[in-house]
């Protein structure tokens, strides 16, 4: 049932809040998308001494699992400042505990935590030219190569420190450190992830979506824009000003990741400056003005989505064949359970037909004898579209339309999300014959959008604004592609 690219992670960090944790908690929660494997919250505390302590308290599971006592946040996870991270672990480092964040060490400038989310695509260098000169590294993730690059700096100021490590890194990051005194936030010059700043009565929040916010009813204030770090301390809970810096002197090269509005974010979210239910809607009216369905007996056709990430979608889809004079209606169709937990794993060809069933039933009134077009939002392998469509048949539907309001994926991606190999993506496997797969998916049609259909769906961005090396092979910046998979953690 894995059969979606994964987000590789979600942050969130808040200052100046006399319950951090428990703001982190929430936030956090409402961030669970972005990663279910583990999660992690690091506490700022100050102690009788005036020492500030770094608190930290992370584990293997959903938020809602890992927190589960109060006493959590009454005796370990004090402070009044705070990180917090999700974690979508990759192949390879999932079993070690040392690979969750935030990650925390003790450097000459003081406590230092880090949360990150994206990709740095020279880590593999990085990590070697560090090792060389005598580091010794805990974990194979990245992100850890950005703390010894600010540990092993030899400026005095805390924030040139930060700002001579990013300079040196490539590739996506949009992360939030937690000082003795401070939360910064920066965002790579691409901007390839999202990363926003709120404010919650005199505290101050960054997070990776708004509907962090939402949760917290805090007041969405503005991105962190590419190529900028900001910080947040003392002088911004007394006069409002949130410091910013560029990382970069260079002109940006703006390259924000188009699946976040196709499938990662929340559609109640707003990120890179537009809400992702509007785009996910303009999706489904520029598919089916360019890819649309009418019923051979002129019957209405029958619209569902594949809940819940193309629920949106297939709304945008419907109303548009409406305006164009297509008898349509918009049904729910699939149920899905959300009660499934860790279910237990069959073998073979079993696995994949119980795992869809687990997950999904129809509602065989709404699909019989209906022309059915199925909206989704991608296909990575393939393996559950076709038994879903399997499932649908068994409705005894007159016929089933696949539509994907993205084109077919061909590369993986290097800038933080998790792609399968690329001979397992079922565009590279029939060499991106679209009949071929519509046969191997046994559906009476099967259309994509194309690329420049995609990016006429952008609307209020410029196209070349967009990464779309995962359906392009164009990679924005330079890959090192012989780096392991669990060191793009």
């Amino acid at each position: 049932m894995n059969d979606k690219p994964k987000c590789n992670c979600g942050v969130f960090g808040i200052f100046g809040c006399n319950d951090a944790a428990i703001k982190t908690y929430y936030g956090l929660h409402a961030l669970q998308h972005r990663g279910q494997e583990a999660t992690g919250i690091v506490t700022s505390n100050i102690k009788d001494n005036e020492k500030k302590i770094f608190n930290i308290y992370k584990n293997f599971g959903l938020v809602s699992e890992v927190y589960n006592n109060q006493e959590i946040f009454k005796n370990i996870l004090v402070g009044t400042s705070a990180i917090g991270h999700n974690r979508y672990s990759t192949t390879g480092s999932a079993d070690s505990e040392k690979n969750i964040q935030p990650f925390v060490v003790n450097y000459k400038s003081g406590n230092i935590a880090i949360a990150h989310n994206g990709n740095l695509t020279n880590a593999k260098n990085l990590r070697k030219q560090l090792v060389n000169d005598g580091a010794i590294f805990q974990t194979t993730s990245d992100t850890e190569v950005i703390l010894h690059l600010i540990a092993r700096s030899k400026l005095d100021n805390q924030i040139e420190q930060i700002i001579e490590a990013l300079r040196k890194v490539e590739g996506a990051y949009s992360i939030v450190i937690l000082t003795d005194d401070k939360l910064i936030a920066a965002r790579d010059p691409h901007g390839f992830r999202p990363l926003s700043i709120g404010k919650l009565n005199n505290s101050y929040i960054v997070a990776s979506e708004t509907c962090a916010f939402d949760i917290l009813s805090a007041e969405f204030i503005r991105d962190v824009n590419p190529n900028e770090l900001i910080v947040i301390d003392k002088d911004t809970l007394s006069n409002g000003t949130i410091k910013s810096f560029d990382i970069h002197n260079t002109k940006n090269n703006i390259q924000h990741c188009i699946f976040e509005y196709i499938y990662f974010s929340r559609p109640d979210s707003k990120i890179f400056g537009s809400n992702v239910d509007k785009m996910r809607r303009k999706l489904g009216k520029v598919l089916a003005e360019k890819h649309p369905v009418i019923d051979k007996d002129g019957d209405k056709v029958i619209v569902i989505s594949v809940p819940d990430s193309s629920n949106t979608a297939a709304i945008g889809y419907q109303t548009q064949l409406a305006k164009q004079g297509i008898p349509s209606r918009l049904e729910i169709g699939l149920i899905r359970s959300h009660y499934i937990g860790r279910t237990f794993i069959l073998p073979g060809q079993k696995a994949r037909e119980i795992g869809v069933k687990i997950k999904f039933n129809t509602v065989k009134g709404v699909l019989e004898n209906k022309t059915v077009v199925i909206v989704d939002d991608s296909i990575v392998r393939g393996t559950t579209s076709k038994q879903l469509v399997k499932l649908i048949r068994e409705a005894k539907p007159k016929e089933i339309h696949l539509r994907i309001s993205s084109p077919p994926i061909i590369s993986p991606c290097y800038y933080g999300m998790d792609f399968p190999s690329a001979n397992e993506l079922i565009a590279n496997k029939f060499n991106k014959d679209i009949e071929k797969i519509r046969e191997y998916l046994e559906v009476d049609s099967l259309e994509y959008l194309t690329i420049d259909e995609m990016l006429d769906a952008m609307v209020d961005h410029k196209k070349e604004n967009f990464c779309t090396a995962c359906f392009s092979g164009n990679y924005p910046i330079p890959v090192e592609f012989g780096l392991k998979k669990e060191e793009y953690d």
